[in-house]
């Protein structure tokens, strides 16, 4: 008996053990949190033809339950006091190389002051209420480097004036539609060397300083 009682006590103490560790560990895996990831931001000042500067600001984000669980995103400038909040609904989605880019291309300064360089803290949260935050710096030059570019397009031919480094064509269809980006590296040329499918009937041309994060994009000029 006393056998017995000494086993079945110890069953009920092996019993308590094993439920107390199965409680603690589902406490445990519920509080758990999975905050998303930023590992890289970039602001890029970006000249528009008649409208002047405006920036574009976007990051890498990462979240273990998926993009579609992203709430919102906060751009700080903390030493001036700025901050530019995006939603879901308000940010534009950009994949590229498996990365997914969130952000905006219409950060702009009240009454077109110029945007403050220096140090910026970019802040995500998802819809489970955690959030991750990573500062980056924003060193632009405040005087354009450049005169604005020059895109003409006439008699089949297109012509570009301009001390960029880089160039691209930004392609739309009838309606204004984005279609594609298209790397330009001759600064006149027919534009049936480009190899444009019919549905392209519209481009602008974007010129990029990627050393100093600078671009100036032009209005959209419809092909001849």
């Amino acid at each position: 008996m006393t056998i017995k009682f000494i086993l079945k006590k110890a069953n009920s103490r092996l019993i308590f053990l094993v439920f107390g560790i199965l409680f603690f560990s589902l406490i445990f895996f519920s509080c758990s949190r999975n905050e998303p990831r930023i590992p890289f931001g970039i602001i890029k000042l970006v000249y528009f033809q008649g409208e002047g500067e405006k920036f574009s600001f976007f990051i890498i984000a990462e979240d273990d339950d998926g993009i579609e669980n992203l709430d919102s995103l906060y751009l700080y400038h903390d030493r001036e006091g700025l901050r530019w909040q995006l939603s879901s609904e308000d940010w534009v989605t950009v994949t590229e190389n498996g990365k997914t880019w969130l952000g905006s291309r219409t950060i702009s300064m009240p009454d077109n002051q110029v945007l403050p360089r220096g140090q910026f803290r970019a802040v995500l949260t998802n819809k489970g209420g955690e959030k991750t935050e990573r500062f980056f710096s924003f060193d632009a030059p405040t005087n354009p480097r450049y005169p604005f570019p020059i895109l003409n397009i006439e008699d089949g031919r297109y012509t570009i004036v301009s001390r960029y480094p880089e160039h691209f064509f930004i392609c739309y269809d009838d309606s204004g539609n984005y279609i594609r980006t298209v790397p330009i590296a001759n600064l006149q040329d027919d534009i049936s060397s480009l190899g444009f499918s019919s549905a392209i009937r519209a481009v602008s041309l974007w010129a990029e300083d990627a050393e100093y994060y600078t671009s100036a994009l032009t209005d959209i000029s419809p092909l001849n």
